[in-house]
């Protein structure tokens, strides 16, 4: 029976909420609005991992790398393929060049036949940016024709740049992993990398600090138009209905927006997902099939917001008293109690207090305790924010006009200007959190990098037999380029095969040895050997004059030139310094002419590249170069650090993440901000009857919403240290604060509510208008 009531009664509430005239309807779809941003990234975030998932399972199915498999003889079923990959300016492009060896040779995913000799199927997005103005050097790269583009099956993102051409002569150029011979695509070996705790933790972190703010902006979307709708309980109440009716009508009303707002978050993320084959955030971009949310998932969203908006609703009157002729609300409120809401970033300590400490060496973090720490530190914001506002504005009073309507207006309602900020101060908690989290332990994910930027900015990696003395004068010719050394290098062994000792060779002209080691003198033909290197153990014993060497030794089942050479009488002695890349070589140096003439194809060569910075595009400019001399030759951009491509995963996730939380923060603020001034349209229209100014009542609305950021922003930063804190301590780094970062990240959350504040101007000064006094 009790049951049955309770339904009878929030279906009461549903229907009062669509059959209230102009006015319900307002609420109503506010509330919907709201509760619908909500949903839609709720959905989006069960939708990540599957679409993390459909990118991995696309690039696992396009494999043909051939690391650790066996070399595959010729046959029918065979596909020779070579990996071209290339930059543009500041994104990768996938190149593949491919030449069939039979009628069962693996057509790649996306592909419905082989591109001739001469020929390219291109992604999309290639194809796009290869017929505008903007991809007018990147065509010289690809000389080959478009046939045809690549399917979706074959592509990890809608804005990938990728493409497959056609070849001749690839067999005879096989040096696996970039150039290899396969007989089918994808990696059924492929093992999942070891866990790193740390990462586990950040993603753990990312996860509750992106979804808090939505759960918090929910909760107060389905409390739009509280004080109106307690007016309307009054009235209820003056028919007969009792205390327990009454709340359980409201909950239904709250429960009705919260269904509709479902159906809204469905119809906004239906429209994202579409939107987001179109879009490209931090280089990640996915197709709208990918954005698939988990049933389970989604069931539990759509389960959970209903429930929760019944549970916050009869909460939020627990200290309402309801009576026929008003809402005691209306009086001054009782004030806040702090000692409950300090139980809960007190609990959230305590519960993360245990893995302080643990680092990398003590197994995985507990999970449920880092979600639940985690989560009711930054519940702590949105139960102290009241209290703190509350406490604050209390004790508010002299000032101008502007300034004593906001702070009385505060005074009377500070928990309804809390609720408007509460989204704000949670997002700012947890990104400062995170933003030290990561600063402390991106130092463990960072590795310096000892190429020298002083000497080189790119190096040009060439494929064995290219000629090395050709290639650098073709980068010497380069607009940009400044200065040019061009070193090969390779092996020397004592044996043919399997040589027991063996030492390094390198060759170049006389300006580009010295680029390796202080020389007594040098002419073409010369050969020295080196003192002071880092790691060789085997030169002082290997390389007496007259002794024969091998170069190019061969090992295990490989077969190469092997190149005898006889130390000549003439040896010089040299001394090392770091070359380029940072290293004290050792080993033998060679002058060109020095070099047997069969062993020119036996060393793989490197130039070094001084570039001047000032000429546009003088990347773009050498690996157009590069891919004249060959479309196999290597460039790297040399840079001063490296950083893990996990650790930039999950911080590109971060972003991405940020990005969407933030435009929820801002459209669901901007709905509340003009609910706040829908309820309060009388009021505005009475003070402008009166002769207030226009100014001073923006002004006031100004300060009603700069006062309780402030204060929010404030706690937020006090909540977020301390939490970063002891997650820099669970990490087992130093605590450090990047106070630059602490500023940013309040800035930014200011800067969210100026631009809705300022967006809600237009609706202010529509609704400070005489005439709205007239009511029906």
């Amino acid at each position: 029976m009790k049951a049955r009531q309770w339904w009878r009664d929030l279906a009461m509430g549903a229907r009062f909420a669509f059959t209230g005239g102009r006015e319900g309807w307002v609420r109503l779809l506010l509330t919907a609005v709201g509760v619908g941003l909500g949903v839609a990234l709720l959905l989006l975030t069960t939708a990540l991992p599957g679409a993390l998932a459909a990118r991995h399972d696309r690039e696992n199915a396009r494999a043909d790398h051939t690391y650790n498999q066996e070399k595959k003889p010729k046959g029918d079923n065979t596909l020779v393929i070579a990996d071209i990959d290339t930059p543009f300016r500041s994104k990768d492009v996938r190149g593949r060049v491919m030449e069939p060896e039979g009628a069962r040779a693996p057509l790649p995913p996306g592909l419905e036949r082989f591109p001739r000799p001469g020929e390219m199927m291109v992604s999309p997005a290639l194809k796009t940016l290869l017929a505008s103005d903007e991809g007018r050097l990147l065509r010289e790269r690809l000389p080959y024709r478009i046939v045809g583009t690549i399917g979706e099956n074959g592509l990890v993102g809608s804005h990938e740049l990728a493409y497959y051409a056609g070849a001749e002569g690839l067999a005879a150029k096989i040096s696996p992993p970039n150039v290899a011979r396969i007989d089918s695509f994808g990696d059924p070996n492929l093992t999942p990398e070891k866990s790193d705790p740390v990462l586990i933790l950040l993603m753990l972190v990312v996860f509750v600090v992106l979804l808090m703010p939505v759960g918090v902006f929910i909760a107060a979307a389905v409390r739009f138009g509280g004080e109106r709708r307690d007016r309307r309980l009054a009235a209820l109440r003056l028919v007969g209905s009792d205390g327990g009716m009454t709340r359980r009508i409201a909950a239904g009303e709250a429960l009705a927006g919260a269904v509709l707002g479902l159906a809204f978050g469905t119809v906004f993320f239906l429209i994202g997902r579409e939107a987001a084959g179109s879009a490209e955030v931090f280089g990640i971009s996915v197709f709208p099939g990918y954005l698939n949310p988990s049933p389970g998932l989604a069931l539990l969203v759509a389960v959970a917001v209903p429930a929760a908006a019944v549970l916050v609703t009869l909460f939020a009157l627990r200290g309402v008293v309801i009576e026929p002729l008003g809402v005691v609300r209306t009086a001054k409120p009782a004030r806040r109690r702090l000692w409950w809401r300090l139980l809960l970033p007190l609990g959230g300590l305590a519960m993360l207090y245990p893995m302080v400490g643990q680092g990398r060496t003590n197994g995985d973090f507990n999970e449920y305790l880092v979600v639940g720490g985690v989560l009711l530190l930054l519940v702590g914001v949105t139960a102290l924010l009241p209290w703190v506002v509350e406490a604050v504005v209390a004790r508010l009073n002299s000032g101008g006009v502007a300034w004593q309507l906001a702070v009385r207006r505060l005074q009377l309602s500070s928990g309804t200007a809390a609720r408007m900020v509460n989204g704000i101060a949670v997002a700012v908690a947890g990104a400062i959190a995170l933003q030290m989290l990561f600063s402390g332990v991106e130092a463990d994910y960072t590795k310096q990098s000892r190429n020298d930027l002083s000497r080189a900015q790119m190096q040009v990696n060439l494929p064995d037999g290219v000629p090395i003395g050709a290639a650098a004068r073709k980068f010497s010719a380069v607009q940009g380029v400044r200065k040019v050394t061009a070193l090969s290098s390779g092996d020397l062994g004592d044996k043919r095969k399997d040589p027991a000792m063996s030492s390094e060779l390198s060759v170049g002209d006389c300006a580009a040895l010295r680029e390796l080691a202080t020389l007594p003198s040098c002419r073409d033909g010369d050969v020295f050997t080196l003192r002071g290197a880092e790691y060789d153990t085997d030169t002082p014993k290997l390389v007496k004059p007259g002794r024969t060497l091998y170069l190019a030794p061969s090992y295990g089942d490989e077969r190469n030139a092997e190149v005898a050479w006889t130390v000549p009488g003439t040896l010089k002695q040299a001394r090392s310094i770091k070359d380029p890349t940072g290293v004290m070589r050792g080993g033998i140096l060679m002058t060109p002419r020095a070099l047997p003439g069969r062993a020119a194809a036996s060393v793989r060569g490197q130039v070094y590249l001084s570039l001047d910075q000032s000429v546009p595009d003088v990347r773009e400019y050498v690996r157009n170069t590069a891919a004249r001399v060959d479309l196999r030759a290597d460039t790297m951009v040399w840079a001063a650090s490296e950083q893990s491509r996990r650790f930039t995963s999950i911080r590109t996730g971060l972003f991405v993440g940020a990005s969407c939380v933030l435009a929820l923060i801002g459209a669901s603020l901007l709905v509340s901000q003009l609910e706040q001034l829908r309820e309060r349209k009388k009021l505005l229209s009475s003070l402008v009857a009166f002769g207030t100014r226009r100014r001073t009542l923006s002004l006031s609305v100004l300060w009603q919403t700069a006062i309780p950021i402030a204060l929010g922003l404030v706690l937020a930063s006090a909540v977020g240290l301390t939490l970063g804190a002891i997650l820099l301590k669970m990490s087992g780094a130093s605590v450090t604060v990047d106070w630059a970062s602490v500023l940013t990240m309040t800035g930014i959350g200011a800067g969210v509510v100026l631009l809705v504040t300022v967006l809600s101007l237009p609706p202010l000064l529509r609704l400070m208008r005489p005439d709205g006094l007239r009511t029906e």
